[in-house]
């Protein structure tokens, strides 16, 4: 599709534009409010769920989808739309493409669908709020969501959340590598349960194996719970886990009984897989 036929597809009619602005008004309002007051406008209003812990690539498809438009347009769109991301962020979204319920019509645009994404990351992480917390902890607000991120990936329920953010902080504390196969699964571009010995030799800066500290960008879009969690890491001397089974995830700060741990999990996918 040539730049003319785009900027065609894309452009924004009057009512788009009202419709925008109102996204904006109603940022932190309620998605049911929200959509009805869209509704009311005439335009035909779908929507686009954002999971979770879903990947900026997962997003921008998910995007294109939803609003009918080639494979590509929306990663294309992510950097020309000037997105009010913090400056370390060198324009990559990832991490801000807040997990949500949008309303999206014939007249959204993927540029500033991805805007509205951005704009209620700021409003529901509390930028000033962040910046306090990432103060405290000699690290930055968009470190704070780079953890965020991992928490999110990495916790099976809400309730190991506050565990997980703090083993984070326990290793990087120690200045140990973080070792979490969730960076590593973002640098392979897939997501499986387990690593092999081979794989955490992989370069690139997203392999906590190989490189201490946190990674360069989120590996994900952490919700408000995992953000939460990463402010407010609940107290423990844990420095290592492991989920052995659904439902039971061992924290200890002993690698001795990490090690039995890992065994008694890597029995358990030897027994799922024969099952299976």
């Amino acid at each position: 599709m040539s730049e003319t036929s785009y900027r065609r597809r894309a452009g924004l009619s009057r009512r788009g534009r009202l419709l925008l602005l109102l996204a904006f008004a109603l940022l932190v309002t309620n998605a049911v409010v929200l959509f009805l007051l869209l509704r009311e406008t005439g335009a035909p209003v779908r929507t686009l769920v954002v999971p979770e812990g879903w990947r900026a690539s997962q997003v921008y498809a998910a995007v294109d989808k939803g609003l009918d438009l080639p494979p590509g347009t929306t990663k294309v769109a992510a950097a020309k739309a000037h997105l009010k991301l913090p400056a370390e962020a060198k324009g990559n979204p990832e991490g801000y493409l807040y997990p949500a319920t949008y309303p999206i019509t014939d007249d959204t645009t993927p540029g500033g669908l991805l805007a509205y994404m951005v704009e209620t990351a700021n409003k529901q992480f509390g930028q000033d709020r962040t910046a306090v917390h990432a103060r405290h902890g000699r690290l930055t607000a968009y470190q704070m969501v780079t953890i965020a991120g991992i928490v999110q990936a990495e916790a099976e329920t809400p309730a190991d959340m506050g565990k997980v953010s703090r083993v984070i902080r326990n290793r990087l504390a120690l200045g140990m590598p973080l070792q979490m196969d969730s960076t590593l699964n973002y640098a392979l571009n897939r997501s499986t349960l387990t690593t092999t010995a081979a794989e955490t030799r992989t370069d690139s800066p997203y392999n906590t194996y190989q490189h201490k500290g946190l990674p360069p960008t989120p590996i994900g879009n952490p919700g408000r719970q995992a953000m939460s969690a990463a402010l407010n890491p609940v107290p423990g001397n844990w420095l290592y886990f492991v989920t052995v089974a659904p439902g039971d995830t061992r924290f200890t700060e002993s690698y001795a009984q990490q090690e039995l741990n890992v065994a008694e999990f890597n029995e358990h996918q030897k027994k799922a897989a024969k099952a299976g």
